[in-house]
């Protein structure tokens, strides 16, 4: 079972010259939940971050929260199961520490609370339903900062399954963030209110008519497969038309063909075409030209926070 979140592992190296850790971190979202172990490396006082794996299941909490309010009992043993495997990874990699966050879903489920303490007297795992500001600081702790300019403005959008989170940077400081019940699993299931758009919509026209010029810095699973299939090297940012001809290829194929042809995950295939057309709106709303894409998310940011925790207390 996973150790308390206050455990270090034994197997940590500490010289004068190096440290080795290795953290973890658990993103329970609507579309898919992912366990993310983090290698760092400390030397001379700067951290290197390096991601040493990923598991992804595509578990979809949001079909059910969103169409009945409730996480169904197949999909709540299917999450138990799943942290259970996770529980028993997190052990034999003898992480530092760990960390494990729920989002839209979990926070909207009637039964979110009884899913929570089923998991921790099952797994061992505690689990914090986090809302959409502290979702947004999470993401923020990935050093967004770091590859931005000081004399630029960012707007750094994450669209999930169940809401996106955008946060506008300017002079390398954040100004101002929101959360928007939007999402990919909610526009599959069209639950996606159209005062919700309208408000993101005004959120974004206001911001233009101040005149900012603003580069967009996505972030999800959907925008990565994105930049991955337009062949752009990492960090090469993708332009308004280029998202859009993305858009109407993946779009020109059914579901089916995205699987059998394209080589789009199941659970991928059906996502992106409302993630595209999602990104594609926020960036003519905002005036946006192209759209930086990172690679990082929820899970990224979590190890970041643990890593200055640890840090902090040793």
């Amino acid at each position: 079972m996973c150790r308390n979140k206050n455990y270090f592992s034994e197997r940590t190296l500490k010289s004068a010259i190096l440290k080795l850790l290795k953290f973890a971190a658990i993103d329970i979202g609507t579309n898919a939940i992912r366990l993310l172990f983090t290698n760092v490396t400390e030397e001379a006082g700067v951290a290197s971050f390096k991601k040493s794996s990923l598991i992804r299941v595509p578990i979809r909490l949001g079909a059910d929260v969103f169409t009945t309010g409730q996480i169904s009992v197949i999909k709540k043993e299917k999450l138990i199961n799943s942290l259970l495997a996770f529980s028993h990874l997190i052990d034999v990699h003898d992480v530092v520490n760990y960390r494990a966050c729920a989002t839209s879903a979990m926070r909207e489920a009637q039964n979110g609370s009884e899913i929570v303490k089923a998991i921790k007297d099952k797994t061992g795992i505690d689990i914090e339903i986090i809302n959409g500001k502290t979702e947004a600081e999470i993401i923020y702790s990935n050093k967004i900062i770091e590859l931005t300019h000081p004399n630029e403005n960012y707007l750094y959008v994450d669209v999930g399954g169940g809401s996106t989170e955008v946060t506008l940077f300017r002079n390398n400081e954040v100004q101002m963030s929101h959360s928007f019940n939007i999402g990919t699993i909610r526009m599959l299931n069209q639950k996606a209110k159209e005062e919700e758009f309208e408000h993101l919509k005004q959120w974004l026209i206001d911001l233009n008519n101040k005149k900012e010029d603003i580069k967009i810095i996505g972030s999800g699973g959907n925008i990565n497969k994105l930049h991955k299939m337009s062949s752009k090297k990492y960090m090469k940012p993708l332009s308004y038309k280029e998202l859009k001809d993305l858009y109407k290829y993946i779009k020109a194929y059914s579901y089916e063909d995205r699987i059998r042809i394209l080589g789009l995950n199941p659970d991928r295939a059906d996502v992106i075409l409302p993630a595209s057309k999602l990104f594609l709106k926020i960036m003519k709303w905002s005036d946006a030209k192209h759209i930086l894409v990172p690679k990082f998310g929820v899970a990224d940011g979590l190890v970041r926070q643990l890593y200055k925790d640890f840090s902090e207390k040793t």
